[in-house]
């Protein structure tokens, strides 16, 4: 069994922080970044949490990522936002461009949000949720870097290729989901080597294109996209509209531009906001009871929404007051206060 350390909620957070800037990101970028791996840590969700401070910090130090990159916002349409996030995570780039988005989609009824040159490290539902906690439905979908064989092939071609999307409700917490196309996430892969477990079957092939549950062979060889050819069509469809239709890298080229240092992948973001009550001519409150007809009656039936158990989690942590992480991940968070290299 896997030795855990408790942290307060407060000291998780305030040691991101300290991480963070002492290892050159600013205030804002520092800030934006702690608040998602915090969020993703309070719901359980260990490959998003506070883990990617191994990740952020490899990355700034390697050269690629600018910890005090500015945002440029354009608005090349009345439907849509550009912005450029200058070589900086996409979180602060969210952020800014948030409001006009939601006004955006307000007035038209749908808008898009392109954020270019950027470095996505994060999970994707912190950001369709902030949309459904203004009322509105959103997806938001990236690339990565070209880790994931297509169905039937043995390299790496398509990026774990995440999407996202969330449904606003009336007095509950969102209808959200948000997972890789590729059977598991990277960084599942990644903590399984940490901890010297094997993965399942059927996550991943070896260099010579062989089934492996080694998570080093993993790493070397390629990852599997879930549901075969259907999993596989939808990577390709994130690659597309997340890559060339924004004029940005796919993850082919996001592994190239990354030149074998192991540093988070560069690329773009799509965002696509709804507004219900728009595009339902106002009869919002009669199509949420439509929706949560439809909830109930998964629930009823024994089966559970997605995201259910990510909010257990928060809701034990939240009156907790405290998350766990494993020992050896804590003392390697410690060593990046003092500048040491960790892998």
């Amino acid at each position: 069994m896997v030795e855990q350390v408790t942290l307060s909620l407060k000291d998780a957070h305030e040691l991101s922080l300290s991480v963070l800037q002492s290892n050159g990101f600013n205030e804002d970028h520092a800030r934006s970044i702690a608040d998602v791996i915090c969020a993703c840590q309070l719901d359980d969700c260990h490959s998003h949490g506070l883990y990617r401070l191994l990740v952020c910090t490899n990355t700034i130090r390697a050269g690629h990522v600018n910890g005090e990159a500015g945002v440029t916002i354009s608005e090349p349409s009345p439907a849509s936002v550009h912005a450029d996030a200058h070589g900086g995570y996409s979180l602060v780039a969210f952020e800014k461009a948030r409001p006009l988005l939601v006004q955006k989609a307000r007035q038209m009824g749908i808008a898009a949000l392109a954020i270019n040159n950027c470095y996505h490290f994060s999970a994707l539902w912190p950001e369709v949720e902030k949309l459904s906690e203004a009322g509105l439905a959103a997806m938001a979908m990236v690339p990565s870097h070209a880790w994931v064989a297509p169905a039937g092939g043995s390299k790496g071609t398509m990026g774990t290729n995440p999407i996202a999307f969330s449904w606003p409700r009336i007095g509950e917490k969102p209808f959200t989901f948000d997972f890789a196309t590729s059977v598991v996430a990277r960084g599942e892969i990644e903590l399984h080597r940490r901890e010297g477990r094997p993965l399942p079957e059927g996550v991943a092939v070896d260099s010579a294109g062989n089934p492996t549950t080694d998570p080093e062979a993993a790493l070397d060889g390629a990852m599997l996209t879930f549901g075969d050819y259907k999993g596989s069509a939808l990577s390709i469809m994130i690659e597309l509209l997340a890559g060339p239709l924004i004029d940005d890298l796919t993850s082919i080229e996001s592994l190239e531009f990354d030149g074998g240092k192991g540093s988070t992948p560069y690329h773009g973001e799509l965002i696509i906001a709804f507004d219900p009550h728009l595009l339902s001519g106002g009869r919002t409150k009669e199509n949420n009871a439509r929706a949560e007809r439809l909830f109930s009656q998964i629930v009823d039936q024994g089966a559970r929404l997605p995201s259910q158990r990510r909010y257990e989690a928060r809701a034990k942590n939240l009156k907790r007051n405290a998350i766990e992480i494993p020992k050896a991940l804590y003392a390697d968070i410690l060593k990046l206060l003092n500048h040491e290299q960790v892998t």
